[in-house]
């Protein structure tokens, strides 16, 4: 069963950017795409453990800061020979929350 958790205002992640969260003894990737959308992965590279919430993004692909490998935003798969990151449904509440489904 998934369990909603809100993790804040949506505010605190400016178009285009990312911002890490700790979520059950995780990290939780979050990034506020520039239309605005809302995308989630795990928030630590696969291959020698980057901040994926400080890479380079675009609509659709996130690239860690540290070696340049790139996950799709929508599925984690990466595009470049790493281990796929965990994906998590992410939206905004009526509130303007950041809303994580977790579980």
């Amino acid at each position: 069963m998934k369990i909603p958790l809100v993790l804040g205002p949506l505010d605190q992640i400016p178009f285009g950017e990312g911002r890490a969260f700790g979520v059950d003894g995780e990290q939780v990737a979050v990034f506020r795409l520039r239309d605005g959308s809302l995308r989630a992965v795990s928030g630590v590279c696969p291959h020698k453990g980057g901040p994926i919430a400080d890479g380079t993004i675009d609509q659709h692909v996130v690239m860690c800061p540290l070696h340049q490998h790139a996950f799709e935003l929508h599925t984690g798969c990466s595009t470049t020979g790493a281990k796929p990151l965990q994906t998590y449904k992410v939206f905004a509440d009526e509130a303007g929350n950041i809303v994580l489904e977790v579980g």
